[in-house]
């Protein structure tokens, strides 16, 4: 048995969560914050048979994909704030990051 751990951006999660359920797998859903860009996300738990695993992975692949956004960054603290000019950066956010780990003992009760 495996855990596959998935993070993804907040609103892939409505999309993700549809297509695991119609294809019959349950997930827990935790929300989380990333530590980059400080926004919310949401951390899946799914459970699968070590046959099951590149089936979900493949879901994840296929609803979350990877788009740019613009953001304006934060000065830094201890920098004076009159020095700070903001340029909006763009980064890439979305997608997934995937971890599968293995399930030494599973038991529902």
């Amino acid at each position: 048995m495996k855990l596959v751990i998935a993070i993804v951006q907040d609103q892939d999660v409505a999309g993700l969560l549809d297509r695991l359920v119609k294809k019959g797998y349950k997930a827990t859903k935790l929300a989380s914050t990333g530590g980059f860009l400080r926004v919310g996300n949401t951390t899946l738990l799914v459970g699968v048979n070590d046959d099951q695993v590149q089936d979900v992975v493949g879901v994840i692949k296929d609803v979350c994909k990877s788009r740019t956004q613009l953001i304006t960054p934060m000065p830094a603290v201890g920098r004076s704030i009159t020095s700070y000019v903001p340029q909006p950066v763009e980064v890439k956010v979305g997608g997934a990051t995937i971890f599968v780990v293995d399930v030494a003992h599973f038991e529902k009760i």
